[in-house]
């Protein structure tokens, strides 16, 4: 039974992709597991993940002391650790891609958080990625910074397959699909198969309704209490409907004419932070056909206990969608300083998660020498 709600999922047209990974996961075979029983067919991962795995497990210890008696400088060692355990990943989905057309099967790595301001280093750093874990099925993560737009466009535009993340706004999302168009017309003038090429933009969910509900409970008004809970829902079906635009345009047909694939919505940050609220809400509220879905295991499980599909709960619902985000100016919210933190916070989460990592790294090649 549990596998069936999320077989109607994948039917509806979600991807299933888990938000995790750790060395544990792949020398159990959990991976490949959730993969045969579970239907997921992706990962994400970062470095905050990366960080809790090494610390948690005895599965590095090898490594780490390999890396250690080579007098690996601390930034290698992470890249060699997360490369290694992404490339494993890649083998381990490997058959998804297989049987998608390389659509699916795709596990993300993400460039050097500390990079987000600088476009030349990320484009660097992603092009070395690519190199280092050597896997077709791979993504390289790039964060949607003002920096980060014009470095998506230029690894595109060397045949690397991008995850662009932190996408909160609807203004910085339009941003990134017209990024994602130019590396692919670039990527074509340099000779690349586009059908080769593959890219997901992560647009951020839950994170938006902590934003907006702390800001509404400080207006503490009936009406402004009312509109708790809404504003993520209502953001991303209307990121869902600026796809569906920018994708039917006949910029984007010269593409797919040239055997491109389109650059498909992933909802991220899908786990509920508020308890008040149903755990799946953000995966049954946003199911729409060509979107992928990232979650942590719990709501993976959740969903197979008790979630509900309605096929194609976004397109119908663009309108009530605006008249949420008009109710949340009119109490006084204005969207774009919402849009603004939250970008800002999750740029400095990135960070703090790449020093964690570095620690976590340091602390494990200090014990190994």
């Amino acid at each position: 039974m549990s596998s069936d709600r999320l077989a109607e999922l994948a039917a509806a047209g979600v991807a299933i992709w888990l938000d995790d990974l750790s060395r544990q996961r792949l020398t159990s075979g959990g991976l490949d597991k959730l993969r045969r029983e579970q239907h997921v067919v992706g990962v994400t991962t970062n470095p905050t993940i990366f960080a809790k795995a090494v610390t948690a497990a005895e599965d590095y210890e090898e490594q780490v002391k390999d890396l250690a008696l080579r007098e690996t400088s601390v930034p290698e060692a992470m890249r060699s650790i997360m490369a290694h355990d992404v490339r494993w990943a890649c083998d381990v989905l490997k058959p998804a891609a297989d049987a998608s057309n390389g659509i699916d099967g795709r596990v993300s790595i993400e460039v050097d958080p500390a990079l987000a301001a600088n476009t030349h280093r990320t484009h660097a750093e992603a092009k070395e990625l690519w190199w280092l874990v050597d896997r077709d099925n791979l993504f390289i993560k790039i964060p949607a910074t003002h920096e980060g737009i014009p470095a998506i466009t230029e690894t595109l535009a060397k045949g690397i397959s991008v995850n662009v993340t932190l996408i909160f706004s609807l203004e910085r999302y339009e941003a990134v699909i017209n990024a994602f168009f130019d590396g692919l017309e670039q990527a074509k003038a340099n000779g690349h198969d586009l059908s080769k090429i593959g890219s997901v933009a992560s647009f951020f969910v839950s994170r938006v309704d902590t934003e907006y509900d702390k800001r509404l409970d400080k207006i503490g008004s009936d009406e402004a209490k009312a509109l708790k809970g809404k504003a993520a829902i209502a953001n991303a079906k209307l990121a869902y409907k600026l796809y569906e635009q920018l994708f039917s345009s006949e910029r984007w047909q010269a593409l797919a004419n040239a055997g491109a694939q389109p650059q498909r919505p992933l909802w991220a940050s899908t786990s509920t932070k508020n308890p008040e609220y149903r755990d799946v809400i953000y995966v049954e509220e946003l199911v729409a056909p060509g979107t992928v879905n990232t979650m942590p295991e719990a709501v993976i499980h959740a969903f197979a206990d008790h979630g509900e599909v309605r096929p194609d709960a976004v397109t119908g619902s663009y309108a009530e969608a605006q008249q949420v985000m008009d109710q949340l100016a009119a109490v006084g919210i204005d969207y774009n300083d919402v849009v603004e933190v939250l970008e800002r916070e999750g740029v400095d989460k990135f960070n703090v998660s790449g020093k964690e990592m570095i620690d976590t790294v340091q602390q494990a090649l200090n014990s190994a020498s």
